[in-house]
């Protein structure tokens, strides 16, 4: 792709601890940005300093109450007028760090297939956060499997990190103006800032618009774990939640009826759950012990077998620490947060980020 510009944007609240290891792993970019815009949105701590330090330029946000999206729209707003639309726009989480091959390999990737509207990350949780953290890694490992499995094909272009065509963005934000997708702010912004998952609803707009998205293998990175269970409850509940309203903002068109098939799935998943510990709990309220069914028999040796071969990239311990079931508490975890989010949308109780 000749004579393209690579702008680097960093949408950063409170992120002094975390932002220098984001700036390092750009600067050992094997094909290096021509510019990093740390976005500083209503820092009270030095994240503007350390961003600066790194030599990197910085953005402060100016009355935004809307968070990552209203501070990406500020900036873009600025940028992208000046911007020629083979410019290249890479915006990344400050919490994430790139493998040292991404912008390469998403360059070579949107240099050879012009219809592709986003390119997305592969990527792996941070060491550290205990058993909660070890749970989110083979969460990772399993999701980044599936998606190299499918050759890089995605549902979503995550908020981690995602390449863009500056043209790309302009056609979003007329198509905004226009009604052709969902407005968000009413004044052509790029993220939606209505939303609770604006990148998820990114990734239905440039669906809808014609564009495709990917994930290839190589552009991986390290992004962040949540720390605590309390954390976490609030993370995911806050993506499902957003995921589901967002197949509501669109409704059922070519493109959202996979999504909705997963979030049928999901519901199902949920009810088996609900299956399946009942009769346990029936069983044992009634003959004291668990009687062995052959069908939870058959369920719980599928499920044994799916948990072992889906981490194998983690490496044998990983695949016999697997085989003890005893992620089944995570995974008992994650249906109440997809029941709890289902009831809220349900009952269209107040969002909270």
């Amino acid at each position: 792709m000749p004579d393209v510009r690579i702008t680097v944007l960093i949408p950063a609240h409170n992120e002094e601890a975390g932002i220098g290891a984001a700036l390092a792993a750009l600067s050992r970019q094997t094909h290096r940005p021509d510019s990093v815009i740390v976005i500083a949105d209503n820092c009270t701590d030095d994240t503007a300093k350390v961003a600066a330090a790194w030599r990197a330029e910085v953005a402060v946000t100016v009355g935004n109450t809307d968070k990552k999206a209203g501070a990406l729209n500020q900036v873009l707003a600025d940028i992208l007028p000046r911007l020629r639309d083979h410019d290249l726009v890479l915006v990344q989480d400050a919490d994430s760090q790139l493998g040292e091959h991404f912008i390469e390999a998403a360059l070579e990737h949107m240099d050879a297939r012009p219809e592709l509207g986003a390119i997305g990350g592969v990527f792996q949780g941070e060491a550290g956060a205990g058993l909660v953290g070890y749970l989110q890694r083979n969460e990772y490992a399993r999701y980044a499997r599936d998606v190299r499995r499918l050759g890089g094909k995605c549902l979503v272009v995550t908020g981690t990190a995602a390449m863009m065509r500056a043209g790309t963005l302009k056609h979003v934000s007329r198509a905004r103006l226009s009604d052709a997708v969902p407005a968000g702010d009413g004044r052509g912004g790029i993220y939606d800032t209505t939303v609770l998952t604006e990148d998820n609803e990114l990734t239905f707009a440039l669906l809808h618009l014609g564009y495709e998205v990917l994930s290839p293998k190589e552009c991986t990175l390290v992004t962040e774990v949540m720390p605590t269970w309390r954390d976490l409850w609030k993370q995911r509940l806050r993506w499902k939640r957003g995921a589901v309203e967002n197949c509501f903002q669109y409704g059922v068109t070519p493109v959202t009826w996979r999504y909705w098939g997963r979030q049928l799935l999901t519901m199902a998943g949920v009810a088996v759950t609900f299956i399946y510990l009942t009769s346990i709990a029936v069983a044992i309220a009634a003959d004291g012990g668990v009687s062995l069914q052959p069908v939870w028999m058959a369920v719980t040796g599928v499920f044994i077998l799916e948990r072992v071969v889906t981490v194998s990239d983690r490496g044998w311990r990983h695949m016999v620490a697997a085989s003890t079931m005893f992620e089944l508490v995570y995974d008992i975890f994650l249906q109440l947060v997809h029941a709890k989010a289902y009831a809220d949308v349900i009952l269209n109780r107040e969002r909270t980020w």
